[in-house]
């Protein structure tokens, strides 16, 4: 709903907050009642933001949940299960706020319009209207395919040919419509950038190729990626690959310092 870790962990500790000065007799339904307070909440967020910066870009990039290759956690597979991909992400956070909270409860958590529309104060007739528009929004996302070893064979392929700077192999790998979008936040705000197209894509990952020498694997909400590092054991970018009929066909840099701290990224060598 939020794209971010610390407002997600906001909402729930109002939500939680609220519950409790809350009549428990006068709930009759818990998980509606804590739906609708979060909600709420998360759309008073979303209408609270400001313009983070100038950019080029045309949103954010949103916090990505990751976890390490090998596997994760019950309570990481939790979190993954009701995650969608950066890419979609990407996109909902271009979408109004109104807009967004109808497509998220509806589209990804099957609320009803009904329950929807005073979440909103809008009719169930208007939310389904938001939710629709949205949703032709949305549908310009790219999905994965379903195979996750499938889509790791292509993404150890393009760190490969990366790290041999082979402009040929690169190509290979890439879908001809590809899109990169690099988010560098405030600090790295040079680095942000939206590429189009094959060619001019590979011409990027070879630039990046010191620091394709030191990526390793990992999965961002569940689809394959890899972190850059610094010499200093830091990272300096996540790169999470969308890999749709056997080539990639976004890539998303994440290389904002302040977001990347917030993630579980161990200190290599740490």
């Amino acid at each position: 709903m939020l794209g971010s870790l610390p407002e997600a962990d906001d909402a729930v500790q109002e939500a939680w907050l609220r519950l409790s000065r809350a009549d428990a007799d006068e709930i009759e339904n818990l998980r509606a009642w804590l739906t609708t307070v979060v909600a709420r909440v998360s759309l008073n967020m979303l209408r609270s933001r400001g313009t983070r910066r100038e950019s080029s870009l045309d949103a954010r990039t949103p916090d990505p949940v990751v976890s390490p290759e090998q596997g994760v956690d019950p309570e990481q597979e939790a979190l993954l299960g009701d995650s969608v991909g950066l890419a979609m992400l990407v996109v909902l956070e271009s979408l109004a706020p109104a807009e967004r909270v109808a497509f998220v409860l509806h589209d990804v958590f099957a609320v009803p319009f009904d329950e929807i529309a005073p979440v909103l104060g809008r009719t169930p007739t208007a939310t389904r209207q938001l939710a629709s528009r949205a949703r032709r929004r949305v549908r310009g996302a790219p999905v994965p395919d379903a195979d996750l070893d499938d889509q790791w064979a292509v993404v150890d392929a393009f760190l490969a040919a990366a790290r041999a700077g082979d402009f040929e192999r690169l190509l290979q790998v890439l879908h001809p419509d590809v899109v990169l979008r690099a988010d560098g936040g405030t600090e790295r705000a040079n680095l942000d950038s939206l590429l189009h197209g094959a060619e001019t894509v590979a011409a990027a990952a070879h630039s990046f190729r010191r620091f394709a020498d030191s990526a390793t694997r990992i999965l961002v909400n569940g689809a394959p990626a890899g972190v850059a590092w610094l010499p200093d054991g830091r990272p300096y970018a996540v790169l999470a690959m969308t890999v749709r009929g056997g080539r990639i066909v976004r890539i998303d840099v994440l290389a904002d310092p302040e977001q990347l701290a917030r993630l579980d990224l161990a200190p290599r060598g740490g």
